[in-house]
């Protein structure tokens, strides 16, 4: 199948500086009226694999665990194990408690934790990961569930770490911790101000910058995912920006065999980065 790659000849080769985002946790904001979307600054993760993996991580600070009375998940007791280790306290409470911090409704599984915000690296930490990254850049994604999910299949798949724009789209929020189910506690995310100028960043850097979109002619096992790669995936229903479609060095499409055109986009960046993975894999053998 035949395809055009787009030359980089003209590429700029302006450096960008990327801003850390600050979150500081403020206690007052427990008991106030909440939102459907907590508040990053809340601070708080919930649900039995969150709370786990922010345990076994150890990469941020836990300051407390609470578990609701009458939950009997076996995961409980490891729970109660790592943080005896640590000397985090932790206590059982009434399962009615949970309402003071949750939404009713909320899948909280009997426990969660509150700890230091879940935090955004500098862009540069994401690309020195690895001498051939492989990384992905969202453009949009503004479901809170969509953005865990990616970052699972990010984790699971071994990629060095996603790229958010800072307007426009979801950030780390307790939904997304949750939907994770404790992927973010490993993987890297960075925000960035202008997606078109970090794409050009990245070709300085000689990544090869691959969109995704149903127009295209190349289906995604055709690309050599050997090389350095930045996958870009679009928000839900919209698709990639135009300008970003155009900026990418070549768009991939995942054949579709049914009657729907498209697959969700957290569907679309597992199956991806696991036939990214796998021709890695090959290619070490």
């Amino acid at each position: 199948m035949a395809f055009i790659m787009k030359s980089r000849d003209k590429m700029p080769r302006e450096r960008r500086e990327y801003r850390k985002a600050d979150r500081p946790f403020d206690p007052r904001s427990q008991g106030k009226q909440r939102s459907a979307e907590p508040a990053p600054s809340r601070s708080m993760i919930f649900g039995v694999l969150p709370v786990l993996e922010a345990l076994r991580a150890d990469n941020r600070r836990v300051d407390r665990v609470l578990i609701a009375d009458g939950s009997h998940e076996h995961r409980l007791s490891e729970i109660i194990d790592l943080c005896r280790s640590r000397a985090i306290a932790w206590s059982r409470v009434p399962r009615d408690n949970f309402a003071k911090y949750l939404d009713l409704g909320v899948n909280h599984q009997g426990v969660m934790a509150f700890t230091a915000a879940a935090d955004y690296v500098d862009a540069d930490a994401i690309l020195d990961a690895s001498a051939d990254p492989l990384i992905v850049v969202l453009d949009g994604v503004e479901d809170p569930r969509n953005l865990g999910a990616i970052l699972r299949a990010v984790e699971c798949a071994g990629a060095d770490g996603v790229i958010l724009p800072e307007r426009r789209a979801v950030g780390l929020t307790d939904t997304v911790a949750k939907s994770s189910a404790g992927a973010i506690e490993y993987v890297k995310v960075a925000k960035v101000g202008n997606l078109n100028r970090f794409i050009d960043e990245l070709k300085s850097r000689n990544i090869w910058v691959v969109g995704t979109s149903v127009d295209s002619e190349m289906s995604y096992t055709d690309w050599d995912w050997t090389r350095p790669s930045a996958l870009v995936l679009g928000g839900e229903g919209a698709g990639l920006h135009r300008l970003v479609a155009e900026n990418c060095d070549v768009l991939v499409k995942i054949p579709m065999y049914g009657k729907i055109d498209s697959l969700n986009v957290s569907v679309a960046a597992g199956v991806v980065l696991f036939e990214a993975r796998r021709q890695r894999s090959k290619s070490e053998d």
